[in-house]
């Protein structure tokens, strides 16, 4: 089975609210996504995507054999960080710990290298999130520190971890 990052389709929201409707895939990321999530908050989610500004917001769905497993995105940041983008991602639980999340990280970040001005990727996921912590790791990502009680999630206050990869 070949996992590759492309372009969101309409016709995937239902894969979508499959992969995000559930407790632990969203108890690994920020908060702002509802629960549960349906088809219509992922078709809403496709469309806003679909029509960001392309500098700025690179978002694509993981699939595998063309069916959108997961969601990966990076984001320009602004001001003095204008050539820096931070990254997001997840995939559906039932793809956990097969390597198609560190594969789409590494396309996100061969596309974002060779076809935008961008000379730096982070992403900071939550320290306890160790499947996260190894994607970067296995994708080529430098851990650079800890962020000490860096957010709060679920009521409880967490630390992250800061991964970057400069374009060589």
């Amino acid at each position: 089975m070949e996992c590759r990052i492309r372009e969101w389709r309409l016709t995937d929201a239902e894969d979508l609210a499959k992969a995000l409707n559930n407790k632990k895939v969203l108890d690994n990321l920020r908060d702002g996504l509802p629960y549960p999530y349906t088809p219509a908050d992922a078709e809403g989610y496709i469309r806003m995507m679909l029509n960001a500004d392309t500098d700025k917001v690179f978002a694509f769905a993981v699939s595998l054999d063309d069916t959108a497993i997961g969601s990966i995105g990076a984001f320009r940041q602004e001001n003095i960080h204008f050539r820096t983008a931070e990254m997001g991602y997840y995939v559906s639980e039932s793809y956990w710990g097969q390597g198609y999340m560190t594969e789409a990280v590494r396309q996100i970040c061969d596309y974002i290298f060779e076809n935008t001005d961008i000379i730096r990727i982070f992403a900071e996921p939550f320290a306890d999130n160790a499947g996260s912590c190894r994607v970067l790791e296995k994708a080529g990502f430098a851990f650079e520190g800890i962020l000490r009680r860096n957010a709060v999630k679920n009521g409880v206050i967490k630390d992250m971890k800061l991964y970057a990869k400069i374009k060589e």
